[in-house]
């Protein structure tokens, strides 16, 4: 029987879904692909080079006939901190122009949804590498996401972040799904919610694997990866994501709005 293949993001608020591929019961049951932009593993299980991935939710709309992994995520029900909006003082209402980080087309789509839809305007859009400073210096705006974004956070700078997941909330009352497992495969290869449950259950060593690159205390680091970040999608989680898809084909962002539909 062939080992499955899977892939994704080596981001920290990833560490718990993959922990048990790398460390755990699942260590050399899978070939497991880490790459640091998220959209890489997209491209990867659009090319049927993998069996399932973790990927970003709007990739959905666009890879023909991947289905999703039911209830295991990376989402937030209130802030996330790992996906930001930051300028240099102004309120987002002032900004004409926003950097955007390239690797992650979903929060792309969700900057560009905030200000069509919430804020009312169109900034001139320009995609960039995730350099927040070389951004700031081109754009009003830039859009960080991932462990560069969380460090920002948790700095002492004095540019101005927005959260992303807070700023949907505000505007929708709902949570926010970022990222999800799919797969082209009738089932699942993977039991990824019994994996997602052994991790968490590692989240002391998984914490103690990252302070060294984040900068984080490890109060800091454990309380983004157990309240920040969910990795189960709640009721109001599933209705951002379908209103998210909704507000993503309103305005061009990707040409379905398909419905959710999972492996069994």
């Amino acid at each position: 029987m062939d080992v499955p293949r899977i892939s994704a993001s080596s981001y920290s608020n990833t560490a718990p879904l993959v922990w048990s591929f790398l460390y755990g019961s699942n260590h050399g049951k899978v070939e497991l692909i880490l790459d640091n932009a998220p959209a890489r593993s997209a491209e990867l299980l659009a090319a049927g080079r993998v069996d399932a991935a973790l990927v970003p939710v709007i990739a959905y709309q666009f890879i023909e006939g991947v289905k999703l992994i039911p209830d295991v995520c990376v989402g937030a029900r209130e802030r996330v901190r790992s996906v930001c909006l930051v300028t240099h003082g102004c309120d987002l209402s002032d900004v004409r122009s926003v950097s955007l980080d390239r690797s992650s087309r979903t929060s792309v789509a969700l900057t560009k949804i905030i200000f069509r839809e919430f804020i009312g305007s169109e900034p001139e859009w320009k995609p960039a590498e995730p350099n927040v400073q070389e951004m700031l210096a081109n754009s009003d705006a830039a859009l960080i996401i991932g462990d560069p974004a969380l460090r920002l956070s948790a700095g002492t700078s004095d540019l101005r972040i927005f959260d992303l997941a807070e700023l949907w909330r505000s505007h929708t009352g709902l949570g926010f799904v970022f990222a999800m497992w799919m797969t082209g495969k009738d089932s699942s290869p993977v039991d990824f919610a019994a994996a997602r449950d052994e991790g968490l259950g590692h989240i002391d060593e998984i914490v103690s694997n990252y302070l060294p690159q984040i900068g984080l205390s490890a109060e800091e680091m454990t309380a983004y990866l157990t309240k920040n970040i969910s990795y189960t999608m709640d009721s109001s989680m599933q209705e951002g994501l379908e209103m998210y898809f909704s507000l993503a084909r309103k305005h061009g962002l990707c040409e379905h709005d398909r419905k959710l539909t999972y492996v069994l």
